[in-house]
């Protein structure tokens, strides 16, 4: 038969393995503790009635033991999963424990807000985002540096050689005698036909800007010297339209239309002369040099 004051006078005077002690207060260490405190209204050893409220991968369960279960351990605790909505959890415990001491009822409602507000913090920092700390060792940065630097090296030097080799293969400067990996040689030869496309069309372009611009000096030139041919009826003029034009003429416009066709003419004249220019040269008669000097003497 199970002993409650018996049990608890044991386990506070002697030993208890869940019992931690500090320098002010006692803590209780076993899961199914309501106040993590070591005292006789929260040890669930020594109370044979006792409920707690726990977490067990994001949701929360109310454990309940009675006397009535005490003889079957794998029984003994009475399981009841809880509400997601807070006030529907607050009923469902109301419920459960509508007959239990007031004091277990308001601690497993204290229990069940710390554990639902640490379950909110716990959404909210996994859908944050957070930084992490990643520790890094100089001996292997300089070592991954150094091999970057020799293969950055190798590399070059791999280039240099597949391009002279290439270029002596092209040139032909050992005939056939030649052990070359075909894949290179296939490249380098789609490389070149690449290269010769582009040049081929770039050709192509200029050609054909070329000949759209002389297309178009060539469509200049034509209509500069096309003829056109008229109709004369349009430019005719009848017999009796002539004479009425010269009836109604005064008589000094017909001196000055016919000094005006003079002065036209002269004009057209002078144009059509041809310029001449005329170079001449004026010879003088220098005395000879034996007719000074006997001058001079005298």
């Amino acid at each position: 038969m199970q002993h409650d004051d018996v049990i608890w006078s044991v386990i506070n005077g002697t030993f208890c393995s869940f019992k931690v002690k500090t320098k002010s207060q006692k803590f209780c260490r076993n899961e199914y503790s309501l106040t993590g405190l070591c005292n006789r209204s929260s040890c669930p050893l020594a109370n044979s009635q006792y409920a707690t409220v726990r977490e067990e991968k994001g949701v929360c369960y109310l454990y309940m033991k009675t006397i009535e279960r005490a003889a079957f351990q794998n029984k003994l605790w009475e399981k009841v999963k809880l509400s997601r909505n807070y006030e529907k959890a607050l009923q469902q415990i109301n419920e459960n424990l509508i007959y239990w001491p007031r004091f277990l009822k308001h601690k497993c409602k204290q229990r069940f807000t710390k554990i639902t507000q640490y379950l909110i913090r716990i959404r909210k920092l996994t859908l944050k985002r957070q930084k992490k700390l990643v520790p890094l060792s100089r001996k292997v940065e300089r070592r991954e540096k150094r091999r970057e630097e020799k293969a950055l090296v190798a590399a070059q030097l791999d280039n240099a050689i597949e391009k002279e080799l290439l270029e002596r293969l092209k040139k032909g400067t050992y005939g056939d005698i030649y052990n070359f990996p075909q894949h290179a040689f296939d490249q380098a030869i789609q490389e070149e036909e690449v290269s010769s496309e582009s040049e081929t069309e770039a050709e192509k372009e200029g050609a054909e800007e070329k000949e759209v611009e002389g297309e178009a000096e060539m469509d200049e030139d034509s209509d500069s010297g096309e003829v056109e041919y008229v109709a004369e009826e349009e430019f005719e003029e009848s017999d009796e339209e002539i004479e009425e034009m010269n009836r109604h003429k005064l008589p000094g416009d017909d001196e000055s239309s016919s000094s005006s066709d003079e002065e036209e003419r002269k004009i057209r004249t002078r144009r059509k002369r041809p310029r001449v220019e005329i170079e001449y040269e004026q010879e003088l008669e220098m005395p000879s040099t034996s007719k000074a000097k006997l001058k001079s003497r005298r």
